[in-house]
């Protein structure tokens, strides 16, 4: 009675048993070594159980959102850098309305002196209308990738200046009126040849798209400003195009145009008047579209603090059933391993066993 009890094992089952046993327990390891390496309960929705649901419900919500987050961020960046333009706009068209009262003393010194600084202003805002940020134009509307002005340092040769130039040259055959009317009708005008923008900002106004962003599910906000029309506010007055920025380019043409003979020509001091007008007006529109686009930068930020909450509760909400316990996962894995090893140790021995190992001495 000395033969080996294997036989009679097998026969119960008792070796399918443990291998069966076995495999389940390094299906065990195999989950616990992917969880512990990808830090995730699962891969698949499948492994995830009864949280799948809340995978499959949350997932696209936090796309969603950090979507959303991502349009905001770039948009207010491309606002910051339209806010530093305009800055640098401001600051020239304040400087000239400053002068005005210089011109309109009519040294003839001090005209050609500011004459001339007026044409270099004029080149100076030109080249800032195609301001461009990670190579967007940031005044160009919905057109933003190309430039609102196509030649910028062409501008004191372009059809715009040329025109206005050669209208206050006649100041003296025309009168102050039909001059000022005259440069006002280039300045707005959108005709080839003219219009110192491009073909899409020598529209109507109504006709430039603006810039948007999507900051929800089916929200968009309005960002930036445009080179040829206004974008929050309306430019009021006895003497404007509808546009400060036209208004702002056609008192720096009409100044840069002046010269010490005219300052003695009767229609002199009504036309620095009209552009005192013009410029002043450009000058307080201007800090209104200004402050709105500041206002959209706060709403914009304030939207996105709101978004990173909602995101950051999502992601919670997420981890709780996606994301593996790291120190769990270590500890389960160490004990199925040596379970592993303990059901190979049985498998091992079970064909060595015999009856004396069982029958009483």
């Amino acid at each position: 009675m000395s033969g080996s009890i294997g036989g009679i094992g097998t026969g119960y089952g008792f070796l399918d048993t443990l291998i069966a046993n076995a495999n389940t327990v390094h299906q065990q390891l195999n989950t616990l070594t992917e969880q512990a390496s990808t830090g995730l309960v699962s891969q698949t929705y499948a492994g995830l159980g009864s949280g799948a649901t809340v995978s499959l419900s949350l997932n696209p919500q936090l796309t969603a959102l950090q979507t959303w987050q991502s349009n905001i961020s770039q948009a207010t960046g491309t606002m910051q850098v339209t806010q530093t333009a305009m800055t640098q706009v401001q600051q020239i068209a304040s400087t000239f309305a400053a002068d005005m009262p210089t011109l309109t003393a009519g040294n003839a010194q001090e005209v050609e002196s500011i004459a001339s600084q007026a044409q270099t202003a004029l080149v100076q805002v030109a080249g800032l209308l195609d301001t461009q940020d990670a190579g967007v134009f940031v005044f160009g509307g919905q057109d933003s990738s190309n430039p609102p002005v196509p030649s910028p340092d062409s501008i004191l040769t372009s059809g715009f200046y040329t025109q206005i130039n050669a209208t206050v040259s006649g100041l003296s055959a025309n009168g102050a009126a039909v001059t000022a009317a005259t440069t006002l009708a280039i300045a707005s005008s959108n005709a080839t040849g003219t219009s110192p923008f491009s073909a899409y900002m020598s529209q109507p106004a109504a006709n430039i798209g603006q810039q948007v962003v999507q900051t929800g599910d089916g929200t968009t906000v309005t960002i930036g400003l445009l080179a040829s029309a206004n974008t929050n506010v309306q430019s009021t007055g006895t003497s404007t195009t509808g546009s400060y920025m036209r208004d702002l380019m056609r008192a720096l043409a009409t100044i840069g145009s002046l010269t010490s003979a005219q300052t003695g020509d009767p229609g002199y001091t009504a036309l620095i008047q009209d552009t005192t007008t013009s410029l002043n007006g450009a000058v307080s529109a201007m800090a209104a579209d200004v402050g709105a686009l500041g206002n959209t930068q706060s709403t914009l930020t304030a939207t996105q603090t709101r978004l990173s909450d909602t995101a950051t509760a999502l992601t919670g909400q997420l981890s709780s059933v996606q994301d593996a316990d790291e120190a769990t996962t270590l500890s389960d894995l160490s004990a199925i391993q040596t379970q592993l090893q303990a059901s190979y140790r049985m498998i091992t021995s079970e064909g060595t066993l015999s009856l004396a190992n069982f029958l009483p001495a």
